[in-house]
């Protein structure tokens, strides 16, 4: 369901699988953040006495932000409340760098670049990239040519709408590959969505965290792991001007 990539005494960050829904589910299962917080408990509880354990069990977990369900990769959970905050104030003001990667099977029309565009709510749960730029989804993105007729994309999101990643690239013509929504005739075993990096400054040091994709038979493709290799840091590269 997901791994731990790092713990810090304030945070920590794990690598979520594709198709595991971030909140609860009801009779279905639990989701990310509880099973997170079931396992930061039990191992906080394991370190003290008997004596202290109440006041473990009252622990919380705060989600600093959210994966839709198709997408795996890096979420970061804060420890404490002030914690918590921080990350608040670092992602509103845009000072966390995401990365992300996508596959599609679909040739685009344009192939490196800036998306940019008002999102509004279209049919069954689906938004559209409007053409008004009063509060822009910013995406900026590069695209590999790999195997199977499919391209690779790098992006980097400068705003954290819902589908923004999703309806960028259906905006441009390549729609994800196994998007149950913006690609519903698209036969894949996974979306083809993934967290694939953070870099962030907190309490004054600087992080860096990656984490490649593990499963899909498109991202464990030869020529996939090897253009992945290649681009190591993606915050290295010399991305397009916004």
């Amino acid at each position: 369901m997901y791994k731990i990539i790092a713990e810090h005494p304030d945070y920590i960050v794990v690598d979520k699988a594709a198709g595991v829904n971030f909140h609860d589910e009801g009779d279905i299962g639990s989701g990310l953040h509880s099973m997170v917080k079931s396992q930061v408990k039990g191992m906080v509880n394991s370190q003290v006495n008997q004596q202290n354990q109440n006041q473990d069990n009252n622990i919380v977990l705060y989600p600093i932000h959210r994966l839709d369900k198709m997408t795996s990769g890096l979420v970061i959970f804060a420890k404490t409340l002030a914690c918590a905050q921080t990350f608040g104030q670092l992602f509103n003001n845009h000072d966390i760098e995401k990365y992300y990667l996508a596959i599609s099977d679909k040739k685009p029309s344009k192939k490196q670049g800036l998306i940019k565009g008002d999102m509004g709510k279209s049919r069954r749960g689906m938004f559209k990239l409007l053409r008004t730029m009063e509060n822009p989804a910013i995406t900026q993105f590069f695209s590999y040519n790999i195997a199977n007729k499919q391209r690779l994309y790098l992006l980097k999101p400068h705003s954290g709408k819902t589908h923004q990643l999703r309806v960028a690239l259906a905006s441009i013509g390549a729609p994800i590959v196994g998007d149950p929504l913006y690609y519903s005739t698209s036969q894949a075993d996974r979306g083809y969505l993934h967290a694939y990096a953070l870099k962030f400054t907190y309490l004054g040091e600087s992080f860096e965290f990656t984490s490649l994709p593990t499963t899909g038979e498109f991202y464990l493709d030869q020529q996939v792991n090897e253009q992945l290799l290649a681009l190591k840091k993606p915050w290295q590269l010399n991305w397009p001007r916004l």
